[in-house]
């Protein structure tokens, strides 16, 4: 059985989304939700089920991002995870960590890469004119929103759409994706898996 560490900064909707799917045959169990914010409410809902959580917050490490990377590792290791799924964790990582966790760190980007990496992933969506907006699951790497893709799933705009309506139905296909792909990952397979 796969542990998994799952670090987020906000709300943590795709954490629960993840946590509530690792039951019964899933190979993977929740054993860490981390959060650089006290304030996280992810971290209430992570406790409410039961879920380990810790704080690692990089405010006094100001920007000596090593240093907040080297608490960061020491607390997730203390739950030895075999897996880190980022969910809304906003901390750029240093190539220095994403290294001692090639091949067992994920993300969930809000854009079908390789497109729109970054932030305001919507807008631009809508500024560029596109047809189809989403989501993709892809393993870490130094690169920022880069790594092979694991998994995509993809979302109309709609005639009016605003950033945020887009977000909110984008939102929906991570909580359906982050979930398959993980639980294929965590059994090794790591084929892109496309929904629609």
């Amino acid at each position: 059985m796969k542990r998994v560490a799952i670090l987020l900064s906000g709300g943590g909707s795709n954490m629960v989304a993840l946590a509530d799917s690792m039951t019964g045959d899933h190979p993977a169990r929740p054993a860490l939700v981390l959060s650089n914010r006290a304030d996280a409410g992810g971290l209430q809902k992570a406790a409410a089920r039961g879920i380990a959580t810790e704080v690692v917050d990089h405010r006094p490490h100001g920007e000596d991002r090593a240093a907040f990377e080297e608490a960061l590792h020491a607390a997730i290791m203390a739950h030895e995870p075999d897996i880190i799924c980022l969910a809304g964790f906003m901390r750029v990582l240093t190539e220095g960590f994403v290294s001692r966790w090639q091949g067992r760190m994920i993300n969930i980007h809000p854009s079908l890469l390789p497109k729109y990496r970054g932030l305001h992933t919507h807008q631009r969506a809508l500024d560029a004119g596109e047809a189809e907006a989403g989501c993709t699951v892809h393993e870490v790497t130094a690169a920022l929103d880069d790594g092979p893709i694991l998994g995509q799933a993809r979302v109309a705009v709609l005639p009016g759409d605003s950033a945020e309506t887009l977000a909110a139905r984008v939102l929906e296909a991570e909580h359906r994706l982050y979930p398959a792909v993980l639980r294929r990952f965590a059994a090794g397979d790591r084929s892109p898996l496309y929904l629609p």
